[in-house]
This record gives structure tokens, sequence and C-alpha cells, in this order.
């Protein structure tokens, strides 16, 4: 028996020597600016996205994956560290640009905590000759050289790389008339409208222009997989492929309803994970973080909001999202979303959905179109509702019968139990992780930082 437990001693050490020789995998995360779930393999009917969807049935496939900021700078804050933007003073949008604002202590980019790890670590601006990437970034803080160089094969031999390819194609600008060149374009007249928008061949065409674009990104996600396939790193790769925010459409991005903050989670990672896998347990874009710091066997830091993926972790029950200024639009929204419900907390009632915001003026015509028809009365009285001088200040939706998230159940009797389960959660969240939106900006910031500041009084 002896001689068989020594056997035995002697088989574990050999293979725990043996996993401890295994070369680390290359981790790649892989972008869409505004790119919510809108592809094949979640179900979306229009769209052409093969290359999403071979991913997927190679890799994991998540339902339910929100980022924490319904917009790119506070949500790539957020899991470029792994904590919520709200904690580390990042949660307004464009912010800290002319301060020097740093991180608290404790928290480091992810690139910076794989450098030390020996791991070189990239922000793609180049992929192919004919394709060029904005190596965005977008930090509401200051930080030294947070990546060591702007392509995978500038690390030395046999170092294993980090590398984020930061697509910008569904974001709003130069790339949606480029989308319109493809060969194979959406129909309008195909496009399902959510029941806030009124059925206008304006809004239908911006819909159907930014369903164009995700299919371009995906044209583009194809040229990034050809590539490391043809340096032969596949095998030894993980993949994440995900949005910052929720598609860029109105009441989509800038907004926590599900369409501003809902983004595709598809992950591979040969010999690890069981391709065709369906994961419908609800994440949150810290768990990337997590997952990565994992991959590399580097172990969570003390101040972190993200949790493992892929190791044995007590299910998220709900999750928090965020959204506060944007550009010179002053705004304080939270809210907590469990398995049915979810709560919206609006901090200013007394304002409009659609306060001035320039970028959603000049760059949303669907907003003009509401705007148009209301004047003239052709409205109903939902979509008459983001046009409105004020909102309430809590919005209640069972998301599960409401997909749309149109009918508030805040003030129904039937669903009290619900609204005060989750207000209660929701302000424990605020206390417990600190949320440094409690505190406003003072108006000379303000003033500094967006001199087409839009307050209103």
């Amino acid at each position: 028996m002896l001689l068989t437990r020594r056997a035995a001693f002697g088989t574990l050490a050999t293979l725990v020597a043996q996993a401890q020789q295994q070369p680390r995998p290359n981790i790649v995360w892989i972008l869409g600016d505004d790119l919510g779930p809108q592809l094949g393999c979640y179900g979306h009917p229009l769209v052409h996205t093969p290359n999403a969807d071979r991913l997927a049935a190679e890799g994991v496939r998540f339902t339910h994956c929100f980022t924490t900021a319904p917009v790119c700078s506070p949500s790539r804050s957020g899991w470029n560290t792994g904590v919520y933007q709200t904690t580390i003073g990042a949660h307004n949008h464009r912010s800290h640009r002319k301060d020097g604002y740093t991180l608290p202590d404790g928290v480091r980019l992810v690139s910076h905590r794989l450098k030390d790890a020996g791991y070189f670590t990239a922000n793609v601006t180049q992929l192919t000759p004919e394709l060029r990437v904005p190596g965005k970034t977008d930090f509401n803080f200051k930080v030294d050289k947070p990546f060591d160089g702007t392509h995978w094969r500038q690390r030395a031999a046999g170092q294993p790389f980090y590398a984020q390819i930061n697509f910008t194609a569904p974001h709003k600008g130069p790339q949606w008339p480029l989308a319109r060149k493809q060969a194979k374009l959406v129909d309008p007249a195909k496009v399902e409208l959510p029941p806030y928008y009124p059925d206008h061949p304006t809004v239908r065409d911006e819909v159907a222009n930014y369903l164009d674009a995700v299919n371009n990104w995906d044209r583009q996600l194809g040229v990034a997989l050809d590539e490391l396939k043809k340096d032969g790193l596949l095998d030894n790769t993980i993949i994440f492929v995900f949005g910052d925010n929720g598609r860029c459409l109105l009441r989509g991005k800038q907004w926590l309803y599900d369409a501003g903050t809902h983004v595709p989670l598809i992950v591979r990672w040969p010999g690890h994970l069981k391709p065709g896998t369906v994961r419908k347990d609800p994440v949150i874009s810290l768990d990337i973080t997590a997952a990565t710091l994992d991959a590399a066997g580097i172990e969570h830091p003390k101040l972190f909001h993200g949790q493992s993926l892929f190791k044995k972790a007590k299910p998220r029950t709900e999750i928090f999202t965020a959204r506060d200024r944007c550009d010179m639009t002053v705004d304080r929204i939270r809210a907590v979303r469990d398995a049915r419900y979810k709560l919206i907390h609006n901090f200013y009632p007394e304002r409009s959905y659609a306060q001035f915001n320039e970028y959603i003026k000049n760059s949303y015509p669907t907003l003009t179109v509401l705007q148009t028809l209301d004047k003239e009365g052709k409205l109903n009285e939902l979509q008459k509702r983001w046009v409105a001088p004020t909102r309430p200040e809590f919005e209640l939706y069972d998301h599960v019968a409401d997909p749309h998230e149109v009918n508030n159940l805040a003030a129904d009797p039937a669903h009290k139990k619900a609204f005060e389960r989750l207000k209660k959660r929701l302000d424990q969240w605020i206390t417990e992780t600190n949320d440094q939106g409690r505190t406003a900006e003072p108006r000379a910031v303000l003033e500094a930082e967006e001199p087409r500041l839009n307050v209103v009084k």
C-alpha cells in the first residue's frame, strides 16, 4: 500500500510539474464599439455574421452579458481594471482628460498586471495594410504606457501576448456610410421596430444601417481571425469577443435599458471550453477581466468586482449598471436587474429623456423624427414619453414579459415586493461599492471639462 501511495504521489507531482510547464495561453480581446447582440448566433434574422457565428459554434456563447455602463469611456474604464467605474471615479463620460486624475491605490490596468506576469501587451492599430484599427482606449483616468506595442508580432520569440483589437464599425461615424457599400444590404422594410419607435422611413433606414454596420464589423472580425490563423496562434489563444456597450440607437447607448447595456460575449479556447456551449447565467463585462487574469494564472486583486467565468463561482443574482454625465448632458441613473425585473432610478426625474446632447442630436435621426411627429400630434402615448418634459423617478420592468421595457410597474401594488426588494439592493450596492456619483461634479470642473455644458437649472 505504501508503494502504491508513493507511486500515486509521484504521478501527481509529475502531472503538476507538466501542467506548470505548459505554455500560458495568448489572450485576445476583440471589441465591437456599440455592438449589441444583433448577431446571427443570437437569433437575429437580418444580419450575416458568419465569423461570430463560427466562434460561437467553436466556443461558449453567453446570452446575458451586460456592460456596467451604456457608453464607451466609463464602460472601458471598468473592464480594463475589473472595478466598477463608479468606484474609481471614472463614471462621467470623457472625464478627467485635463486634470491628471489617476487610479486609486490597488487598482491597475489588466494590461499592466499581464505585463508584470511576463506577457507582451498590444493595442493593435493595423491588422493588414488595408485594415487599420483605431487602437481605442478612452480611459477616464491618466495612465502611463497602457500597452507595450501595437501588434502581437512585436513580442519576443516564445513570449505569450495579450492583445486588444478595437473595431469601431458599429459606432456612428464614417464607417456607417462605408457599411452601405457592401454588396448585400439589410432591407429597411424588413426591420422589426420596437414599439417606442414610430414606423417612419427614416427610423427604418437608421436601424437597417446599424445592422449593415454590424455585418461590416463581422467582416473585420474575420480578418483578425485570419491573421491569427496565419501566425499559427489559434490553438493556444483564448479569444473574447464582446461589445463595449449596447447598440447606438435611440434608447440604447447612453441608457440603462437592456438595449444600452446588453452585449454579446463569445469565448473560444480550444481544449478548455466545450464547443457550442450556451451559458444563460448573468455576467458582466468585469467578469471578462477576471477570466483573463485566471487564464494567465494571476490572482484577483483585493479591490476587484469581476468574478470568474470558468472557475467555480456563485452565479450572479443581480446586474448593476450606471449612467452619469455624457458629454455636456448631466444625468445620474442607476439600475439593478435580476432574473425577472429591472429597477431604474432616475435621480433627475424633472428632466426629459431627450434633454439636449449634441452627439445624439447630430447622429440619431430618429430623435428628430420623434420631435417632429410630436409637434404634429402623430405620436402615440408610448412614443411621446421620450420627448416629454419629465420622467418618472423609478421605472420597474418585468423584462421577461416585457423585453422592450415599456410597461412601468413601479407604482403597481401587485409588484410592490419586487420594487422594494430591488430598491433596497440598489441602495446597498451604491453604498457597498462607494459610488462616486453621489457627489456631483463641481460647476468649475464641469465648465473646464465640457465647454458645451448643458445643465438644467
